[in-house]
């Protein structure tokens, strides 16, 4: 099965391309250009650096959330588009999970973390052991000491990856043992991780045809928050 990975779930942007579980090729940037401008190129160029024609792909995955509203938004967007232009099966991934299996490798407790502003993170918890990441816990937007408390009820190595990682290990690293970062390399997003989460969600029966495909916040925007506010506000 093969399979085209979007990945623009935050400041990092990527697009790889897989047959089941190898890697074919994977192009990757994080110059701090806007993903509306990058990640249709980059699919683009990579499918003709590897000479894979449209009809080729069998699926079109992308990381659905949680993560920036613009980014996602992004990269659903580009993934419908595909999907629908190519008559392909879609796979909404977590981001979380995506991050996982960059580490499904190690014998550890992934910390997948993504700044979600206000003291809060995008997390998601995950053993590893045996080659693929068990979940622990449901993607949640979460209070940065909520999950401090519950590492600290952990034993043995835990390893955070997502461009939360090194915003979460300095508040934990004094309280929480056997806190690691993952290495540069493997810590941020990535769209091999994607393509690798679709994989098991194509075998699960998971994939959505392009026009189901929707971006997953797990949270209201800012904008919404302060609207509700101001509605409230308003009613009192």
């Amino acid at each position: 099965m093969k399979i085209l990975a979007l990945e623009s779930s935050a400041t990092a942007c990527s697009v790889a391309l897989c047959e089941d579980e190898r890697l074919i090729a994977q192009t990757f940037q994080n110059s701090g250009l806007t993903h509306s401008r990058t990640l249709m190129p980059m699919a683009e160029d990579l499918l003709a650096a590897c000479g894979q024609r449209p009809e080729e792909v069998d699926v079109v995955a992308v990381a659905a959330g949680p993560g920036s509203f613009t980014g996602l938004r992004i990269g659903v967007a580009t993934a419908k588009g595909l999907g629908w232009a190519w008559q392909k099966p879609c796979a909404p991934c977590s981001t979380l999970e995506s991050m996982a299996w960059q580490l499904a490798h190690t014998d550890a407790i992934v910390v997948a973390v993504m700044d979600a502003r206000r003291s809060q993170v995008y997390n998601a918890l995950f053993r590893t052991c045996g080659g693929a990441p068990e979940r622990l816990c449901p993607d949640r937007a979460v209070a940065l000491d909520q999950v401090e408390a519950e590492l600290k009820n952990l034993p043995g190595k835990k390893i955070l990856v997502g461009d939360g990682a090194q915003l979460c290990y300095n508040e934990w690293r004094e309280h929480v043992s056997d806190l690691v970062m993952a290495p540069e390399h493997l810590r941020w997003q990535s769209a091999w991780g994607v393509a690798r989460a679709a994989l098991d969600l194509a075998r699960q029966g998971g994939l959505v045809s392009a026009e189901q495909l929707a971006p997953v916040y797990h949270r209201l925007s800012q904008a919404e928050r302060e609207r509700l506010a101001r509605q409230a506000d308003t009613k009192e």
